[in-house]
C-alpha cells in the first residue's frame, strides 16, 4: 500500500481507502470483516458518513484494541432521528449526534470531522456564518476532532469553502464523467442521461480551478463516488458509452492534483480486494488515456489528463509534473513558493526541451506539449 499526505494535516493516509457502504451488510458483521481485511492490506483511512446507530456501534465494536491503527473521517450533521438519516443543521440536534457518534464509536476524538453534504451556496454561508461552524472550531480547540473537513458534490460551494480557509480536508465526488459537469446544487443533475445527450468536451474549469485550488493551498481531497456507483463499470449504464476498469477509475482520481486517498466503496471483502488490486495492477492495466480517447460521448481534446502517456522524454522531462506545475501557476495569476519550490526539485526542467516534437504524437489528447515547456520556462526560468 502507497501512502500520500493529507493536504497540511501532517497525517499520512492509505491512497486506497474504505467507504462505509458495506458495513450494514449481514446485520452489521461486515464491519469487522472489511476493517480486518483493510488492517492486514496497509488501509489506515476510512470514512462514516452513515448515522444509523447500529453501524456505528459495529464501528466502535470493530476498533476495539485498534483505534490508533485507522484515520477516522466522520460526519458531523449526520444524524439519526425517528428511526431514519437526516442532514441537520439544528445546532441542538448538531451537538447531540456528535455526543452520541462518539459514545457508539467508544472514542473521544475523531481525525477528520466533516461538515456534512454542502451542495449549496445559501448552506454554506448559512454554516459559515451561523453556529455549526463555530461548534466545529469549538470541537477542534478541545481536539475532539483534529482536522476540520467538508463534505461537497458541488465544485462552486467546495471552492468557496475551501478558500475561507476553514477547512483541511474536502471529501469530493471524483471521476471522468462528474468531471464534466458544471456545478448544481441538485447532485442528481451529475448522472442525469440528458446531460450526456450531446457530445461533451473537457473538463468543468470550476472543477479544474477546485482541485488546482486544494493543491495550492494544502487542502488534502477524499474521494466519493470514484465508480459512479459502479455506474462507469458497466457499458449499458455509463454515461461515457463505454465502461472503464476499476483500475482506471481509481488512476483517474489519484492522478487529479490534491487527491489524497479514494474512498472506495464494498459490500463485500471481496469486493475490497478487488479495489485494493490496484495497488499491483501494471501501468497497462491502470491506464485510462487510450479508453477516454475511445468514448463515444466525450472528449479531452487538448486537455492534459497528467496519463504521462507522452513519455518517455529524451532530455528526461517528467513532462506530465511540469505541465500540473504550469497550470496551478497558470490557476494562481503568479507563482506559488510551494510550487516553485517543487518544480524546483525536479531532477529535469521544461527548459531542457528541445522540441523534438515525440510527446506530442504520443499524446492521446493532442494537446501541445511543446508550447507548455516553452511557456513553462518563461514562468519559472529555467
Amino acid at each position: 500500500m502507497k501512502y500520500r499526505e493529507l493536504g497540511n494535516t501532517g497525517l499520512k493516509v492509505s491512497e486506497i481507502g474504505l467507504g462505509c457502504e458495506g458495513f450494514a451488510e449481514d446485520g452489521c458483521r461486515e464491519t469487522k470483516r472489511l476493517l480486518d481485511e483493510a488492517q492486514r492490506q496497509g488501509i489506515n483511512y476510512f470514512d462514516l458518513y452513515a448515522s444509523d446507530p447500529e453501524v456505528r456501534a459495529s464501528v466502535g465494536e470493530a476498533l476495539k484494541g485498534r483505534r490508533d491503527k485507522f484515520i477516522v473521517q466522520s460526519h458531523v450533521c449526520s444524524i439519526w432521528k425517528d428511526g431514519q438519516y437526516k442532514r441537520s443543521r439544528d445546532i441542538a440536534e448538531v451537538r447531540e449526534g456528535m455526543k452520541e457518534m462518539l459514545g457508539l464509536l467508544q472514542t473521544d476524538y475523531i481525525d477528520v470531522g466533516m461538515i456534512h453534504y454542502v451542495d449549496s451556496m445559501k448552506d454554506w454561508r448559512e454554516i459559515a456564518d451561523g453556529p455549526v461552524l463555530e461548534f466545529v472550531k469549538e470541537l477542534k480547540e478541545k481536539g475532539t476532532i483534529r482536522h476540520t473537513g467538508l463534505s461537497s458534490h458541488n465544485p462552486e460551494v467546495a471552492l468557496e469553502a475551501v478558500k475561507s480557509g476553514c477547512i483541511e480536508v474536502l471529501m469530493f465526488s471524483v471521476n471522468p464523467c462528474y468531471d464534466l459537469q458544471p456545478a448544481s446544487e441538485d447532485v442528481e443533475e451529475l448522472w442525469a442521461e440528458k446531460n450526456y445527450k450531446e457530445h461533451l468536451v473537457n473538463m468543468d474549469p470550476e472543477r479544474q480551478e477546485l482541485y488546482e485550488t486544494c493543491q495550492r493551498l494544502g487542502v488534502g481531497i477524499t474521494v466519493m463516488k470514484v465508480f459512479g456507483g459502479g455506474d462507469l463499470l458497466d457499458e449499458k449504464l455509463s454515461p461515457a458509452g463505454k465502461a472503464l476498469t476499476a483500475n482506471q477509475c481509481l488512476h483517474y482520481a489519484l492522478t487529479r492534483p490534491a487527491v489524497s486517498t479514494v474512498l472506495v466503496g464494498a459490500h463485500s471483502v471481496e469486493q475490497l480486494r478487488e479495489s485494493i488490486a490496484y495497488e499491483d495492477a501494471s501501468d497497462e492495466e491502470r491506464d485510462y488515456a487510450a479508453a477516454f480517447a475511445s468514448f463515444p460521448n466525450i472528449s479531452w481534446e487538448g486537455h492534459c489528463m497528467y496519463c504521462s502517456h507522452c513519455a518517455p522524454c529524451p532530455k528526461k522531462i517528467d513532462v506530465a509534473s511540469v505541465t500540473k506545475f504550469l497550470n496551478l501557476a497558470k490557476a494562481q495569476g503568479a507563482v506559488p513558493e510551494t510550487v516553485r519550490e517543487h518544480y524546483e526539485v525536479l531532477p529535469h526542467h521544461a527548459g531542457e526541451c528541445i522540441r523534438c516534437g515525440a510527446c506530442e504524437t504520443r499524446c492521446p489528447f493532442h494537446v501541445p506539449v511543446m508550447e507548455n515547456m516553452h511557456r513553462a520556462k518563461e514562468i519559472f526560468g529555467k
